[in-house]
């Protein structure tokens, strides 16, 4: 399986926007783009699930803010977890 984001809520804050959602890896895969839903992400979090200690924590390999949906995520093999995004 390969790397798969998808968006499970959204808001407004003041006059941002805020989407979340949740990420899953496959075994062997260690991230890809998330599509956050945003015209222009500004920040996005990044929480590791499961049961088990992740030994290196998850990074986006971007330089924000970046216009476009999709940010480019590093993380652990096999990891599954959240996200939250804020922009426009």
């Amino acid at each position: 399986m390969a790397f798969a984001s998808a968006i499970v809520g959204q808001s407004v804050m003041g006059n941002k926007r805020i989407f979340w959602g949740t990420y899953t890896n496959g075994s062997g895969d260690t991230g890809g783009n998330i599509n956050t839903g945003l015209q222009s992400c500004q920040s996005i979090f990044l929480q590791p699930g499961g049961s088990s200690v992740i030994a290196t924590a998850p990074a986006v390999n971007e330089t924000l803010p970046i216009a476009g949906s999709a940010v480019t995520v590093v993380t652990a093999d096999n990891e599954d977890g959240t996200w939250i995004a804020i922009g426009y």
